[in-house]
């Protein structure tokens, strides 16, 4: 039977959706159940060409990374201004608050309880672990050298600790023994190879872990079928957001959540690794459900 040991998901991700009005020192209020101060938010202009804007709370408010580009971090006063107690408060740039432009904010709170953690790093280009507070052994680990441009590296447990893909482009997941050093995360560190996009010398790194949690979170993998009456995809909760990579062919990476769509099909997707606006694809579309999520495209 599935149950879940978080009883208000919202007290630990939220999705919101704003329009923007390019003040300064504009602030924006969640609407969950819970208040929640943000530790990492994702940012996506739906309406314009705009590169995505990722910002945390170990990084600070200013430093901003772009999950559509793998150039170098930024520090940016236009951006986020801070982390509030129940949201955020923004600049006047377009990305992040264009003049009525519709918005999107997904917004995650560092949690050993919610299987989520942020690590930051400086790279030795040696065989390493990293110690984590994640809670659990991490299903999935995205990675972003901050000091110099290079590709975000993303781990997930489906494709195991010889394999990696690249969070900023379409390409299928790769082998690589150098990457996570063929060894699997466990509860407590993360293992690195001496491969630069993780662990060049000196430079320094940002990376953010996700575990399984029971009737909250779920990482996982499946075989597509090829119709519209496509595979099931059991999660044991309704999920709010969803994200999915192709990892045998050279596909974008794609995002769905219940606040833009609200009815299914839900074909409003945005692109992970591109800057375009937001997508209505009756060929992406899937039905978010009770206990998981169906392909429908």
């Amino acid at each position: 039977m599935a149950y879940t040991t978080i009883d208000d998901p919202s007290a630990y991700f939220q999705t919101d959706l704003f329009t923007g009005n390019a003040t300064d020192d504009t602030a924006y209020t969640l609407d969950g159940n819970s208040d929640m101060q943000p530790d990492w938010i994702w940012i996506k202009n739906r309406t314009d060409v705009e590169q995505h804007r990722l910002m945390d709370s170990v990084r600070g408010a200013s430093k901003v990374l772009k999950s559509s580009d793998g150039g170098v971090e930024e520090d940016v006063s236009t951006h986020l201004k801070s982390f509030d107690s129940d949201g955020f408060t923004l600049g006047t740039d377009n990305a992040v608050n264009g003049n009525t432009d519709s918005m999107v904010a997904w917004c995650w709170k560092e949690s050993a309880t919610a299987g989520f953690d942020i690590v930051s790093y400086t790279g030795n280009s040696s065989v390493r672990t990293i110690s984590h507070n994640c809670g659990a052994i991490p299903k999935m680990m995205i990675v972003k050298k901050r000091s110099d441009a290079d590709n975000w590296s993303v781990y997930h447990q489906a494709t195991g600790a010889g394999n990696f893909t690249i969070l900023n482009t379409t390409a299928a997941s790769a082998g690589s023994s150098t990457m996570w050093n063929n060894t699997t995360p466990t509860s407590s560190v993360f293992s690195l190879g001496n491969k630069g996009e993780v662990n060049a010398n000196t430079q320094t790194f940002i990376a953010y872990l996700f575990a399984d949690v029971q009737g909250y979170s779920k990482f996982g993998s499946y075989t597509g079928n090829g119709n519209a009456n496509g595979t099931f995809v059991y999660t044991g909760f309704k999920p709010s957001f969803v994200m999915i990579k192709g990892t045998t062919t050279t596909e974008h990476w794609l995002m769905y959540d219940n606040k833009r769509k609200v009815f299914n099909a839900n074909d409003e997707v945005i692109y992970a690794n591109l800057s375009n606006a937001e997508d209505t694809n009756t060929g992406l579309q899937i039905d978010f459900l009770s206990n998981g999520f169906k392909l429908r495209g």
